[in-house]
């Protein structure tokens, strides 16, 4: 009898418990540079787990004090490209990697300003390196044969910013993709604001700020 009173209970508590705020299929993000602020949309409906382990590294704080670090312009066509910013190599701040949402599932592309994540060689390598692109790519999208990047966003506010930092000067030097598209001085991104919604901080240990200055 009393094990059965006990189950009730914890059901009843269970059932009381309120339901974790669903988040809005529109989640923006203020990125504080010191280059000026730029504004996303992150669309958790179509790219819902892209969306959340962004909006995880948001909410960790794990983007604040990192950087744009690249910028890889068109030959010849000057404001067209991209740049690319977040964690770099620093596994200090880095969660789990994402599985790929390739464009071919969520429907969306790689068009003018667009927020996609970087990965490596394998699909499922990403973390929170994303790049913002200033003219469509389709070469990124998913197609027979290749996954692609996947679009997570776009942007709403300082696309005069983003076009800015492209315009920087870069070093002829690094290495592969990244060669001569290195900035001389990356841009910082002091504080990633979420704007909408509830935080959601994963609760996990932030090892970067226990190992500063060491």
């Amino acid at each position: 009898m009393r094990l059965l009173l006990l189950t009730l209970v914890a059901l009843l508590l269970g059932a009381a418990a309120p339901a974790p705020p669903r988040e809005p299929a529109v989640v923006r993000v203020r990125l504080e540079t010191s280059a000026g602020a730029i504004v996303l949309a992150i669309d958790t409906r179509h790219a819902p787990k892209t969306a959340a382990n962004f909006l995880a590294y948001v909410d960790d704080e794990r983007l604040d004090g990192t950087r744009f670090y690249r910028a890889a312009r068109r030959d010849g066509q000057p404001g067209k490209g991209f740049i690319q910013g977040g964690i770099d190599t620093d596994a200090r701040r880095r969660l789990d990697p994402v599985e790929l949402e390739p464009t071919s599932r969520t429907g969306l592309r790689h068009v003018v300003g667009a927020i996609s994540m970087a990965r490596y060689a394998s699909p499922n390598s990403g973390t929170c390196n994303f790049s913002l692109l200033t003219d469509p790519r389709p070469d990124m999208d998913a197609r027979p044969g290749r996954p692609g990047y996947a679009v997570f966003g776009r942007v709403v506010g300082g696309m005069d910013v983003v076009k800015r930092i492209l315009a920087m000067p870069t070093s002829p030097g690094g290495e592969g993709a990244f060669k001569g598209e290195l900035l001389l001085r990356p841009v910082t991104i002091v504080r990633a604001v979420r704007l909408d919604g509830t935080a959601r901080p994963t609760g996990q240990v932030k090892v970067w700020k226990l190992l500063k200055g060491v």
